[in-house]
């Protein structure tokens, strides 16, 4: 396996849809970089939902046996992720929602103050899309509800970022804008 390894996780219905298209030319790009990637579609995996008994904190894995053990798997094993998943009534669809839970115990430790992350040292990106016209896509929360939902889940992993890309109004656009591509490209420049 590659020293340098990107998971891509796409968490939306639809491949070549709007998030699917920006995530398939993040991956290009992270490429171009050198990354070996490892492509995950969320739709495509049998993810039970989590059944809150938090033994995972303690065990650093979930006791339930699906495709989150590959999943999990993968995100310790990679340096960077990239994350695109659309704006459903400003979060996150539900298969997105359910990775974040169910990798809890990937994610961090308990301990008696403040969560302890496990996954620190790894870089994520994150990309979305909605309906709803720019500002306010943002002013009225949509957009940013979702960025806040997936930021949570990196940031207390011990994740750092490397951008938030988000492509507004695409329910009126019949192609992604050029700048949204160049936003992607420009986050590996940093």
């Amino acid at each position: 396996m590659s020293e340098k390894l990107a998971l891509a996780v796409l968490g939306s219905p639809h491949p070549d849809g709007t998030v699917g298209t920006m995530l398939k030319y993040a991956v290009s790009v992270v490429k171009k970089e050198g990354y070996e990637v490892i492509s995950i579609n969320l739709y495509e995996k049998k993810i039970d939902f989590c059944r809150g008994c938090r033994a995972c904190l303690q065990t650093g894995a979930c006791v339930l046996q699906d495709d989150m053990q590959e999943i999990a798997a993968r995100l310790r094993q990679c340096q960077v992720v990239i994350l695109g998943a659309p704006v459903y009534w400003a979060n996150v669809p539900a298969p997105v929602k359910n990775l974040f839970d169910r990798l809890l115990g990937t994610a961090m430790e308990e301990t008696a103050a403040f969560p302890k992350p496990r996954l620190c040292g790894k870089k994520y990106m994150i990309l979305t899309a909605c309906s709803t016209p720019a500002p306010f896509s943002w002013i009225f929360g949509q957009s940013r509800g979702a960025i806040r939902n997936m930021d949570e889940f990196f940031r207390t992993a011990g994740m750092k970022p490397m951008g938030k890309i988000v492509c507004t109004n695409t329910g009126r656009k019949s192609e992604i804008p050029g700048r949204i591509f160049r936003k992607i490209g420009r986050c590996w420049k940093k």
